[in-house]
């Protein structure tokens, strides 16, 4: 689930992105990453007695065939497609070396991590990684609102709010790491199958409203009174 949901918070949005994306392109990715996988680990395991081991692996190969039929469709190979083919990869091999089902549950809360250290370096940059996608959702492409951003760009207040909302998804996301990776060794398999994905679901629920509160609305509270000063 992470990849679909991660490249919504940090892929560099345009404002007619939101048009040109209709339902099914917003759910498939979520189909094909949690619920079949869920339903096929359920399936195998509990209704055809595999084991936990081959379950998750053969439930894990549904996204990681969706990740490289995306590399081979754009041929090209981004950063965190990369890096979700690995995970998923590494989370494999490891419970077939192990032959513990555990280090496939524990490979999402890496992921998860990975990305949060992320958002959290970037955070203290120039260019923090979720303002993009922020950036075309405030302003909604209008030009007078990206006016009022580019003057806006160079303030104090507004490159504070800007770090602050990556900084709390980086936090949301580190949080929902810890979570997970607890849950993976200390539940059974068979209950963080599906909680894991709750966990995620309710640190990105989180995040909305943190970030939402602290950054974002901040930030369009900036804009809305900078426009209508120049009006």
């Amino acid at each position: 689930m992470e990849e679909p949901m991660a490249q919504t918070l940090t892929a560099p949005a345009t404002a007619a992105q939101p048009r040109r994306g209709n339902l099914r392109t917003v759910l498939m990715p979520l189909v094909l990453d949690v619920a079949a996988p869920m339903a096929c680990y359920y399936l195998l395991h509990g209704a055809l007695g595999m084991s936990e081991v081959a379950a998750l692996t053969l439930s894990g190969v549904i996204p990681a065939v969706r990740v490289i039929a995306g590399i081979v469709r754009d041929r090209t190979l981004n950063g965190l497609a990369g890096l979700t083919l690995a995970v998923n990869v590494a989370g494999i091999a490891l419970s077939f070396v192990t032959g513990d089902a555990r280090m496939m549950i524990a490979k999402d809360s890496a992921l998860s991590g990975v990305i949060s250290l992320f958002m959290m370096l970037t955070a203290f940059t120039a260019r923090p990684v979720m303002t993009p996608g922020m950036r075309a959702f405030i302003t909604r492409g209008n030009a007078v609102r990206e006016a009022a951003w580019e003057r806006l760009a160079s303030s104090t207040r507004f490159r504070r709010a800007e770090r602050r909302f990556t900084g709390i998804w980086g936090a949301a996301m580190l949080a929902d790491c810890v979570a997970r990776l607890i849950g993976a060794f200390t539940l059974p398999v068979s209950t963080m199958v599906w909680l894991s994905n709750v966990l995620l679901i309710a640190a990105l629920a989180v995040g909305l409203v943190v970030a939402g509160v602290f950054g974002s609305g901040q930030i369009m509270w900036m804009i809305n009174n900078e426009t209508r000063a120049a009006r």
